[in-house]
């Protein structure tokens, strides 16, 4: 059976503190890449495969684009994001299904609640039961459809790792990693999900983070396409609030969380880094991925402390604060 790293593989990267003693500690693998791109730092196993879930959307995205499927601003980040199902998520997703001149019937992503709790109420108190269109993936599966349907594939399997489209899925994420596949899941919307290194996801996504749209090659122009909506749309990627676009709109860093604690960011300049929780959890992940950063010096950790308290960082314990998580690897600031 193939499997990801082992816990004597892992260091620790963060703790979880409670009134002065260390309660919890989350152990995983981690890799930075410079603004050029060469590895600075590696914590725990970088090499073994994993899957990295949401964090390997962008890869997916890219190949919607490369299909012939012109998408920006909010649509070209609906195509890559985990969207909490605002009002707002939910008409760009019906958009694209309206480009395809499909309905939401043709979603194959399984039925769901909207991850913004004020959207999950509504509907409740609506009536309105779980839908396809309100799970997190909705907008990537709405773009993959409509590139089906310019391109005159099928819609049907779009989800079959054979479709036309998963095999061009498959190509952008070796071309942009530099790694075969080495082993495809079912991802927990039913896609196709492609096992690769963390030194290789660390590596597509600095490719994505670097592209420039005056690039000869087609796959770097859209790659610089995506980047740039995502930094001018972070809302669309994650919602109100949520880590993903807190990161985006603070401190303008491309991010994507993955489930099983899976996180993807890349600073400004380039520096990027990917990492892996063992234990699936991603409560400490955007917080390790941030320090980081600014241990790199590609961001400044007053910067980083600033976006802290809109992390869901803190402990409580009778309603009150009484600890915190926070990075814990070897040298955290």
């Amino acid at each position: 059976m193939t499997e990801t790293f082992a816990g004597t593989e892992a260091v620790e990267l963060a703790v979880v503190e409670r009134s002065g003693f260390i309660e919890s500690r989350h152990v995983g693998s981690a890799i930075v890449l410079d603004a050029g791109g060469d590895v600075i730092r590696t914590l725990g196993n970088t090499t073994a495969p994993i899957f990295p879930r949401s964090s390997m959307k962008p890869f997916q995205a890219l190949a919607v684009l490369g299909s012939g499927v012109a998408l920006s601003g909010p649509a070209a980040v609906l195509a890559t994001a985990s969207h909490a199902a605002t009002p707002a998520h939910v008409s760009v997703v019906r958009g694209l299904l309206a480009q395809a001149d499909l309905t939401d019937a043709a979603l194959r992503c399984p039925s769901d609640w909207p991850l913004d709790s004020g959207a999950r109420d509504d509907l409740i108190r609506n009536g309105v039961a779980k839908q396809p269109l309100y799970m997190n993936c909705s907008g990537k599966h709405a773009s993959m459809l409509l590139a089906c349907v310019q391109n005159g594939w099928p819609t049907e399997s779009y989800l079959d790792p054979q479709h036309p489209l998963q095999l061009q899925i498959r190509d952008v994420v070796e071309r942009l990693t530099g790694e075969k596949v080495t082993a495809t899941g079912v991802d927990g919307c039913g896609a196709p999900v492609h096992a690769m290194s963390l030194s290789a996801l660390a590596r597509g996504i600095h490719r994505i983070a670097t592209a420039s749209e005056s690039s000869p090659f087609a796959l770097y122009r859209n790659a610089a396409v995506l980047r740039r909506a995502v930094l001018e749309n972070g809302w669309a990627i994650d919602g109100p609030g949520r880590a993903n676009t807190v990161v985006i709109e603070r401190l303008g860093v491309f991010a994507k969380g993955g489930a099983e604690g899976v996180m993807i960011m890349a600073a400004p300049d380039g520096t990027t880094v990917a990492l892996k929780m063992l234990d699936g959890s991603l409560r400490a992940a955007t917080i390790v991925a941030l320090a980081l950063l600014a241990d790199a010096g590609a961001l400044q950790h007053a910067d980083v402390d600033a976006v802290r308290p809109e992390l869901d960082l803190t402990v409580h314990g009778g309603g009150e604060p009484v600890g915190s998580i926070r990075a814990s690897y070897p040298g955290a600031h």
